[in-house]
């Protein structure tokens, strides 16, 4: 999934920071359990890897022993790496998971700073260094990687006793979901954040559809020309493309060229455009007669030449695996590239995941969970970004969605950063009395006036930030 795919851009770093009465108040909250990392410890499975202080919580990072197949235990185990913000044992605890790999820098998601609660982040498995070893493919799918996060909730529940919320932005927002659909008793509410939910991987007219409206068509068309120039001067620019590679040991075995890497680049622009930027970026989109320079440092901004080097390729290998056999990946109409691509069907996950890991598509996994948002869920809250390209295909909710308490929101003009905070009103208010009830934590005042809801933790400028990192790709 494209740039989009790029992973995860950034959700929206707020600004801000922290009074001192909350921080006080933090420090004295944590210091009330100082055995945690004791208890914790006790708790069969677990290991430590380290500690990093921060002002108001312990922040740790551990391993968790799991099984490499949860239908059989005899096949093994690995360490699946996670970390603990810890504010109190009183209070409630977010489960984060961004899909990818796990940062173990202290970072508070949005659901966490609304309830003033704890979080716990998991790395998703597969994503090194939390992968079995020999690698068994086959053990990489939706169901597993919710069985690891129903254990790792099981074994931490004891500890953590009040409610537990899950959320994630982006691989992360639909990674959240699949644990709910398996495992719908886990948790008391979910805050899914930009998650594509793609149903029919062969059917995408809905992204065809996106990018015929998105933005203003001066806009459009800006970026489409861009883009055909990009192609019509791919001879020139590839060759700086290649020499950019060697000189700095980059290598393109898995998509066979830096040709073929730099279609792959090129097919990425408009949809990584609309998936990290905004309608008011459209002012830095170059002339099509700008100069090459001008074009390839655009291109390269926007894109990313990295993204399909073996070396870019490798970290994700997990995700181009999944996508390929489970969730699906999104195609788009080119047409005004049209005798320009020199590589039919390479715009696809099988071209980027090295050719010694089998890959077969499994149809239904999409489709199950979908109707199990439709029909069966409860609690969940579902927000998009209205030009966020990943929008294209969101999840939808059923008929009786508010009987079961859930919701979908957009934030106008938002792209993949967005955030409850960037919500019309009426909707920010009513999202956030949500997860403050869900939390179990919601104020007298709020449960009387839901208009009265706010976040219940001082904003940190250098703690909150939304955990979807930006990256090279189209990847959600």
């Amino acid at each position: 999934m494209r740039k989009a795919l790029r992973w995860l851009l950034a959700l929206v770093v707020l600004i801000g920071a922290i009074g001192v009465s909350g921080a006080t108040a933090g420090t004295a909250t944590a210091a009330a359990d100082p055995d945690i990392k004791e208890r914790i410890l006790k708790i069969p499975g677990m290991s430590f890897v380290e500690e990093k202080p921060y002002e108001g919580y312990r922040y740790l990072v551990l391993n968790y022993t799991q099984p490499v197949d949860h239908r059989n235990k005899a096949k093994g185990t690995f360490q699946q790496r996670f970390t603990l913000l810890h504010k109190a044992t009183d209070r409630p605890t977010v489960f984060y998971t961004s899909g990818y790999n796990v940062s173990t820098t202290p970072s508070r998601s949005e659901p966490t700073r609304i309830v003033d609660g704890n979080q716990v982040s998991m790395e998703y498995r597969f994503f090194t260094p939390s992968r079995p070893q020999p690698a068994d493919w086959s053990k990489l799918d939706i169901w597993q990687a919710a069985t690891d996060q129903h254990r790792l909730y099981q074994a931490l529940k004891p500890v953590y006793g009040k409610n537990w919320l899950a959320t994630g932005g982006s691989k992360g927002g639909m990674t959240a979901t699949y644990f709910r659909r398996f495992y719908p008793n886990d948790m008391n509410g979910t805050v899914a954040y930009v998650a594509p939910n793609d149903v029919a991987d062969k059917e995408d007219s809905a992204y065809d559809r996106f990018f015929a409206n998105v933005g203003d068509k001066a806009c459009r068309t800006q970026l489409n020309s861009v883009q055909r120039e990009a192609l019509v001067r791919r001879t020139e620019i590839v060759a700086r493309y290649q020499k950019w590679a060697d000189d700095n040991g980059q290598t393109f075995k898995v998509v066979g060229s830096a040709d073929k890497a730099y279609e792959n680049v090129v097919l990425d622009l408009v949809w990584a455009f609309w998936q990290y930027h905004l309608q008011s970026d459209c002012k830095t989109v170059p002339a099509t007669n700008a100069s090459t320079d001008a074009l390839y440092k655009f291109v390269d901004e926007i894109s990313g030449f990295s993204a399909y080097t073996d070396q870019g390729l490798e970290r994700f290998t997990p995700y181009y695996y999944q996508a390929g056999t489970q969730l699906g990946a999104p195609t788009f109409e080119t047409r005004h590239l049209k005798g320009l691509l020199r590589y039919p069907g390479i715009y696809q996950p099988r071209s980027y995941v090295p050719r010694d890991i089998p890959m077969r598509f499994q149809r239904g996994a999409m489709a199950d969970v979908d109707r199990w948002v439709r029909e069966d869920s409860t609690r969940m809250l579902f927000v998009y970004g209205q030009n966020d390209p990943w929008s294209g295909e969101p999840f939808r909710l059923g008929k009786r969605a508010a009987a079961r308490d859930d919701y979908r929101f957009y934030a106008p003009g938002g792209n993949h950063g967005a955030n409850i905070s960037q919500l019309v009103a009426d909707e920010r208010i009513k999202a956030t009395a949500e997860v403050l009830e869900w939390a179990g934590v919601a104020p007298a005042a709020v449960k009387k006036d839901e208009s009265r809801a706010k976040p219940l933790a001082p904003y940190d400028a250098k703690l909150d930030r939304q955990s979807v990192e930006r990256e090279q790709t189209l990847r959600p």
